[in-house]
């Protein structure tokens, strides 16, 4: 009888391990490099002002080379208005799927504010969700948001 439970026991350990070995492998795969391409995103949330609270929103784009620099273009609306700016930055994507970036958004060349965001990549990668972390204007005045963005990988980076 202990042959027969030491045997189920060995085939369902090794059930397990083959089980975990394609998860460990996806979740290896991750990185900066890995990242590239160019990708569209849309955040959404809530920026926090002495006179109350303003809805924000913005669709965009941008190219991630395979060293995590950033550029592109977002069109934006705070409280209904809206306007066009450029965004600049990089990102550093960790093994584990999550990334931290760090995004300069300037208008006609000026910075405007630099907003540090926490990622999470999946669907392989092509697929991430951010939290803004901070924003901070060109002054150094930080301000408080509670914004989360989606972003969708259109196509990888070309070599």
């Amino acid at each position: 009888m202990n042959t027969k439970y030491a045997c189920a026991l060995l085939v369902l350990g090794i059930t397990f391990v083959l089980a975990l070995a394609p998860l460990q492998a996806e979740a290896s795969h991750c990185s900066t490099a890995a990242a590239a391409g160019k990708w569209a995103y849309t955040y959404t949330g809530t920026i926090f002002t002495q006179n109350g609270p303003l809805p924000a929103a913005s669709v965009g784009h941008y190219h991630q080379d395979a060293a995590g620099n950033i550029t592109g273009s977002q069109t934006r609306s705070v409280a209904g208005n809206s306007g066009v700016e450029d965004i600049s930055g990089s990102i550093s994507v960790s093994k584990d799927c999550t990334a931290i970036g760090t995004i300069n958004v300037l208008v006609n060349g000026q910075l405007q504010r630099t907003a540090v965001l926490a990622f999470a990549f999946d669907s392989n990668g092509n697929h991430g969700r951010a939290i803004f972390k901070s924003l901070t204007l060109p002054d150094g005045t930080s301000v408080p948001v509670v914004l989360t963005a989606d972003a969708n990988r259109l196509f990888f980076e070309q070599d």
